[in-house]
């Protein structure tokens, strides 16, 4: 099997000034890109090369695990996005987070303060687990909370690459902005 870099659903423009296209052109079309390129070197004549890209996450270590999660964690973070997407989780998303952190605005505040206090490079989620009970986590460098049996519902990348270009050394304006062009229909899809 051979992995390519996914189709965005919106043009590389759309999401400005909160993403620019210039950060898209980077992170997307450089180290996605370059994520996708390596994981398809490095899974040749091994056990992954027929694997789809789920069980290469959940599955695999060293080289082959930190460019297939960085492929998964990526797509998952672009495809969440929408220039005028839902701006509110609705219905039983909604309920959900209400249920667990109070209200959405409680919700925002614990996963900004999550994304801005992740030290070093890494991933805030939103995550279910089994029973269907709401928690944000904060993993390191391509860490994916697949491999603790949660369900990742949405990401928040916050390697400096995700915002330098735009932001410089500014993450908490990046999370803010990043809530601006969140489409909260895919997080509930996802539910």
């Amino acid at each position: 099997m051979s992995f390519e870099l996914p189709a965005l659903p919106y043009a590389k423009n759309a999401l400005e000034p909160y993403i620019s296209e210039k950060t898209l052109d980077f992170h997307y079309g450089k180290h996605h890109q370059a994520y996708v390129n390596n994981l398809n070197n490095l899974i040749q004549g091994t056990k992954f090369e027929t694997a789809d890209l789920e069980t290469i996450v959940k599955e695999s270590d060293g080289g082959i695990f930190n460019n297939g999660a960085q492929v998964w964690n990526h797509t998952f973070y672009f495809m969440q996005f929408a220039a005028d997407g839902c701006k509110e989780p609705k219905d039983e998303l909604k309920k959900a987070i209400e249920a667990e952190f109070g209200s959405v605005e409680s919700f925002k505040d614990a996963f900004s303060k999550a994304a801005a206090t992740l030290f070093g490079s890494g991933w805030a989620w939103l995550v279910k687990d089994a029973a269907g009970k709401l928690s944000i986590v904060q993993t390191s460098n391509a860490a994916n909370p697949m491999r603790d049996g949660l369900t990742p519902l949405m990401t928040c990348d916050v390697w400096e690459h995700a915002y330098y270009l735009d932001k410089q050394n500014a993450r908490p304006k990046y999370i803010e902005d990043f809530w601006k062009v969140l489409d909260w229909k895919v997080v509930s899809e996802r539910f």
